[in-house]
């Protein structure tokens, strides 16, 4: 990519935070928000945005991405177990502030835009459950995770606590809560008499 074509994607990415960070004065929401309101922002050229982005989903996600992969990193220098605690924790982490918030809106977004959810679920959803997917693989292979259910499932059930807590606003999304509910999800909710069964 060229090195103009590239300050111009930044300025568009930069631009859509700003416009979209609570924390900024003159901020709006992510139904408020429109590619014009962002070109206008990045003193750029709607033709420039839709060259890299089909909507202005799609530049909202990609902007969460810039900031949300960089803070939820999967190590690959720890046992899986203790490499998915940490991601967990740190997806939450993220989830407790201003990107939460975001995050709530944008898949609120997404119940009413077919292409909003779609362009979701390709650019961000499946791409970290992908992630999960394969630690949560390395897991079973290390004998951490039992092995009789698809890592996709595990990955998602791993996952609904925070998006619960994220849309609801019913618990803390704090390190101690998450961990405890990361607990839960691995020992399983049978009684313990009936489990040793």
């Amino acid at each position: 990519m060229a090195v103009r074509s590239e300050q111009s994607r930044q300025a568009i990415l930069q631009s859509t935070m700003r416009l979209i960070d609570e924390r900024e004065p003159g901020s709006m929401s992510v139904q408020q928000l429109s590619i014009e309101r962002i070109a206008r922002e990045a003193g750029v050229s709607k033709t420039t945005i839709y060259r890299w982005w089909p909507n202005k989903a799609a530049v909202i996600i990609d902007t969460f991405l810039e900031n949300h992969i960089l803070a939820t990193q999967i190590r690959e220098d720890l046992p899986a177990i203790e490499a998915l605690r940490e991601h967990v924790i740190s997806v939450a982490a993220v989830y407790s502030g201003h990107e939460g918030r975001l995050m709530a809106q944008l898949i609120a977004e997404c119940q009413y835009d077919p292409s909003t959810l779609e362009e979701f679920k390709q650019h961000f959803w499946y791409p970290r459950r992908r992630a999960v997917e394969k630690l949560v693989a390395r897991a079973m292979a290390e004998g951490s995770i039992r092995d009789d259910y698809a890592p996709t499932e595990i990955a998602d059930r791993i996952y609904s606590s925070i998006y619960f807590r994220l849309l609801f606003q019913e618990g803390a999304l704090d390190a101690d809560a998450i961990s405890s509910s990361f607990d839960l999800v691995l020992s399983g909710v049978g009684a313990k008499d009936r489990m040793q069964e």
